[in-house]
């Protein structure tokens, strides 16, 4: 039959649809790529400075119950939904939204958020550079104080053990070396007032970052093809560092108080809803569900990928992992304690305290101090690039699916353009007043708004487009049907704790700090506004879906609502069941409205989309009564 002119776009009238070609688009080139990736991306810095730190403070060794409590309610099923629909799909975090294009604006929420974490978590990776290269000397600058930086607060753990009983008066109102270096030299923050008075930029802070970002493109170049080798090495070594780290730690003097200080149960923390809640949070952000990485990881695999296998290998490996990191970190504070006289939570500390402040100074205290440095920040360097790897691929796949004839042939010069984007918006960070913008970003960027944008996509798939009909996918896919765990807590269990999680940051906000600084008033703004914007992309979105279609309000809102008509497996001979009316040659109704949905011709035709509608469900009800 003869198409229309009407139904055929300019870019369909020569025959070629190159972007419709999956290869075209690229696919893991080893069975191990998408494994590893997804692993390296899960397995991040928080594992080592936020997990251990959240389970000493929330109850020890009860803190696991709760943990993995979490993980079974939150966790997994989410982390296997994100992965279904990228593969179901072969689609990134923006056009997936084809299976109800209403609600793209949850795709460009996604993108908002994954920009603004790239640019201050590459920031932190330059820091982990600095202190690689500053590691590569015989003995370590923050080990000693009377540097030009030091003041008179300042006072090593040499001269405390030196006097240790004329000494544990005092100790409260001194600085160690690693402290001084870190803030007086390192971020040279004394040159900065505050968040408004950023002072001069740290050249070579800044060459750490451009090395950071180059290091970052190089190996996204040519997209999954190359990171997915990458992943090899970035994803593995960590863990023989961390076993090195973890065998040492142990064998410290004093390695035994740390641990304990880190296990020791305390079951009536249990009782506590904010245990409860730390839990949540951790699972959470350290499976890095919400930020589009594991729906564009999944895009590339082959259709019948076994998802469900994967899903299980990276979330218990991930809390395993954060698991022996806290095993590794206590040991060395526990020797840590011992070697200072003091108690284990004066010198326990999370965030990027842990890892620029208080483990830079255990180092000191090692022998070879250099070449342990050496290791952890290494171990940090690549636990770092993976995430940023699955950051920048995010954005970049995201936006070149949507334009795929104009970007996928200039891939590479893509991923270079927001490459140097994003390093110019990080300039500001390493000024003397970075620190205070990373703080703002680290605490506004990526926290309610990636909540609504969780819940959102949830209750999406599981209301709008529906249960049935999304179980029938995966079906489809893998060849069984999820169970009813996985129903049950896509239903109800897991959107009922995000809104928990999402509830409790809003009862409990309390605004941004850096030590004894606090953020003025405009800066708090600026904040919630970064966190705001992301999920105001929703509503945006539905604004521009209903003006595109037809008829009343209500009925562009169904509409607009329902798949896209060239929704489903991206090649042919997956396109099965239901979506074999979407070929070419069926000789069903869907076609036509297929054709003109894809080439760009008119798509408002309501009465035929019931039509539609209504056979698929009298073939449901048909198959259930057989």
């Amino acid at each position: 039959p003869v198409t229309p002119e009407l139904l055929v776009s300019p870019s369909s009238q020569d025959g070629e649809l190159g972007s419709e070609c999956p290869e075209d688009r690229g696919n893991w080139t080893g069975r191990l790529d998408f494994l590893l990736s997804c692993i390296g991306y899960c397995v991040g810095l928080g594992n080592v400075w936020r997990f251990p730190y959240r389970a000493y403070t929330n109850g020890g060794g009860a803190f696991l119950v709760p943990y993995f409590i979490m993980l079974a309610i939150c966790g997994i099923p989410i982390f296997f939904m994100e992965l279904s629909l990228g593969q179901f799909s072969s689609l990134g975090p923006l056009a997936v939204w084809k299976i109800s294009p209403l609600f793209k604006g949850v795709g460009m929420g996604t993108i908002l958020i994954v920009s603004l974490v790239a640019i201050y978590y590459n920031m932190i990776i330059a820091y982990v550079l600095f202190y690689l290269f500053a590691s590569l000397t015989s003995d370590l600058p923050w080990q000693h104080c009377g540097n030009w930086w030091n003041t008179d607060l300042c006072l090593d753990h040499h001269v405390i053990k030196a006097g240790n009983t004329t000494f544990p008066v005092n100790i409260t109102n001194t600085v160690s070396p690693s402290e001084e270096y870190w803030s007086r030299y390192v971020l040279h923050i004394q040159g900065s007032s505050g968040i408004g008075d950023p002072g001069r930029i740290r050249w070579n802070l800044c060459l750490c970052l451009l090395l950071s970002w180059t290091i970052v493109y190089l190996c996204i170049l040519k997209g999954v093809k190359s990171s997915g080798k990458v992943v090899y090495f970035t994803a593995t070594f960590p863990y023989l560092i961390l076993v090195m780290l973890l065998i040492r730690g142990v064998t410290l003097e004093g390695a035994w108080k740390g641990i304990r200080f880190y296990l020791t149960p305390q079951f009536d923390h249990l009782l506590s809803s904010k245990v409860w809640i730390e839990a949540a949070l951790q699972i959470f952000y350290s499976l890095g569900v919400g930020f589009g990485g594991l729906l564009t990881f999944a895009s590339y695999n082959t259709f019948h990928q076994n998802i469900y296998r994967d899903t299980f290998i990276v979330t218990l490996g991930n809390a395993i992992t954060s698991i022996l990191a806290g095993f590794a970190i206590f040991s060395v504070l526990g020797y840590m304690s011992q070697e200072l006289g003091v108690p284990v939570n004066q010198v326990a500390k999370a965030g990027p305290g842990l890892a620029f402040v208080v483990y830079p100074q255990a180092m000191t205290m090692l022998p070879l101090s250099p070449f342990w440095s050496f290791l952890f920040f290494f171990m940090l360097l690549t636990l770092g690039l993976d995430s940023q790897f699955a950051f920048m691929e995010t954005i970049v796949t995201a936006v070149t699916d949507e334009f795929p004839y104009y970007l996928r042939p200039k891939k590479a010069s893509f991923s270079a353009v927001i490459c140097i984007a994003l390093f110019l918006m990080g300039l500001i960070l390493t000024t003397e007043g970075g620190m205070y913008w990373l703080v703002l970003l680290d605490d506004y960027s990526a926290g309610f708004g990636l909540m609504v944008v969780v819940i959102t996509t949830c209750l999406v798939v599981t209301r709008v487009y529906g249960m049935k009909r999304f179980c029938r996918d995966i079906h489809m896919m893998l060849g069984f049907k999820p169970g009813p765990y996985f129903r049950a807590c896509w239903m109800v269990l897991s959107p009922a704790t995000m809104m928990a999680l999402l509830v409790y940051n809003i009862i409990k906000y309390q605004p941004s700090e850096y030590g004894s600084y606090r953020f003025p008033t405009w800066a708090e703004v600026l904040g919630i506004l970064m966190g705001v914007l992301s999920f105001l992309m929703i509503p945006l979105g539905m604004v521009v879906a209903v003006l595109q279609e037809e008829g009343t309000l209500w009925e562009r809102v169904q509409q607009a609502s329902r798949p896209a008509m060239d929704w489903g497996p991206s090649l042919e001979e997956n396109r099965t069941g239901m979506y074999v009316a979407s070929l070419a040659g069926s000789q069903s109704p869907k076609p036509l409205m297929v054709h003109m949905r894809k080439y760009g011709g008119i798509t408002s035709y309501e009465n035929t989309a019931i039509e539609v509608d209504r056979e698929m469900e009298e073939e449901e009800e048909e198959e259930s009564m057989m």
